[in-house]
């Protein structure tokens, strides 16, 4: 008896997280309206409150500067190699503040200043040694947040790196050629490839970045079948570069045999290499971050590919804390079984409709009217 379908444990949407929307900025405008709404409620004289609100601005823009400042000790040794020799790039990677902004603040305030004009230079020294101990105890750190979200929002992860090189390097080149491998295949062996919707690459993409490199190992209920046609290519000096992908046959609970080709993201054994290499500072935390990025990315990547439409099917998945031995088994039948269906639906769709040409006696009944009924030949009755 078989059991009832296997459903994989965590859907990708679940596992992987979406680019961060602005909820962030919107918030910051709420808070911004409720103290705005506190402080003009609260009754204070306007002026005083106008000159401490100066003094902070003031306070915070004497903090950006000074943080420059001790980077521009640091860059002006690196002047030739991070900067081209230029000294103006310096200054602007150093500086990001706007000094038309620092300037009109240091005007407002000394505008509003009370009578006693004599400890200007005493708030100004407060406001420096205050923003200097806080660069000194590094409360002006970044959150891990933070650091995320300009990391992701500058595309400079590890994982957009690596999705692009897999991309150019290798998916761009094979997959426009793998529904032709697949066709000269399944004219060959017409009982093998019977499902189109599955002649794709099934890419596995292991959250933990643990990569086997025998599918057979793996998983027992996995064998290998044979090698679809090579592709041969002069690239990057290298000649007749072969590129390949590997069939392989996945039984069932029902001792069905289903046939796709299979393989792991190569890139992710990267990221686990990293991960287990005390130079790279990478920790488990680190890679499994970054193994999401890497599924989005790439996601995100080859849905905008026009050459790659149809030739693909991403299979994100996390393994579970107990040893399955057919885990990766199921969960690659479950996709192909998703494919079969979708198949199937669109094989209903497209099917032409042929109306009915037989009619039931009621239909009979409605077209025949009483004047269509026979009439005697003569009109007396006779």
């Amino acid at each position: 008896m078989s059991r009832g379908p296997w459903q994989p444990q965590h859907h990708s949407a679940l596992l992987i997280p979406r680019a961060r929307g602005g909820r962030a900025q919107g918030a910051l405008y709420l808070l911004l309206a409720v103290c705005a709404t506190v402080l003009y409620l609260s009754g204070e004289p306007l002026v005083p409150t106008a000159r401490s609100l100066t003094c902070h601005f003031l306070a915070l823009q004497i903090g950006v500067l000074l943080k420059g400042t001790c980077y521009l000790a640091e860059e002006i040794f690196h002047l030739q190699s991070r900067h081209r020799g230029s000294f103006w790039r310096v200054l602007r990677a150093c500086f990001p503040l706007r000094w038309p902004t620092l300037l009109l603040c240091t005007l407002a305030y000394v505008a509003l200043l009370d009578e006693d004009r004599q400890k200007l230079g005493l708030h100004l020294g407060l406001a420096a040694l205050c923003q200097l101990l806080s660069l000194t105890l590094g409360l002006h750190k970044p959150s891990a947040v933070e650091v995320s979200e300009m990391s992701e929002r500058s595309k400079q992860n590890v994982a957009h790196g690596l999705a692009w090189s897999y991309y150019v390097g290798y998916l761009k080149i094979v997959l426009p050629r793998l529904q032709k491998s697949m066709e000269e295949f399944s004219r060959a062996n017409p009982s093998v490839l019977s499902c189109r919707e599955t002649w794709k690459l099934h890419i596995l993409v292991p959250l933990s970045c643990d990569v086997c490199d025998d599918l057979e190992k793996a998983d027992s209920k996995i064998r290998y079948l044979t090698d679809l046609t090579e592709t041969t290519l002069t690239r990057a000096g290298t000649k007749n570069r072969v590129y390949k992908h590997s069939l392989y046959a996945i039984r069932d609970e029902d001792n069905k045999l289903w046939h796709c080709a299979v393989e792991y993201a190569t890139p992710l054994q990267s990221l686990y290499a990293m991960s287990q290499d005390e130079c790279a500072a990478f920790s488990r935390e680190d890679r499994l971050e970054q193994a999401k990025i890497f599924y989005r990315t790439l996601e995100e990547i080859l849905k905008c590919s026009k050459e790659c439409v149809g030739t693909y099917r991403l299979i994100a998945y996390e393994e579970p804390g107990e040893a399955e031995p057919h885990f990766l088994s199921r969960e690659i039948l479950w996709h192909l079984q998703q494919q079969h269906c979708e198949e199937y639906t669109i094989q209903e769709e497209n099917a032409p409709h042929t109306p009915s040409t037989t009619l039931d006696s009621a239909e009979l009944s409605l077209q025949i009217s009483s004047s269509d009924l026979p009439q005697p030949l003569r009109s007396d009755g006779f």
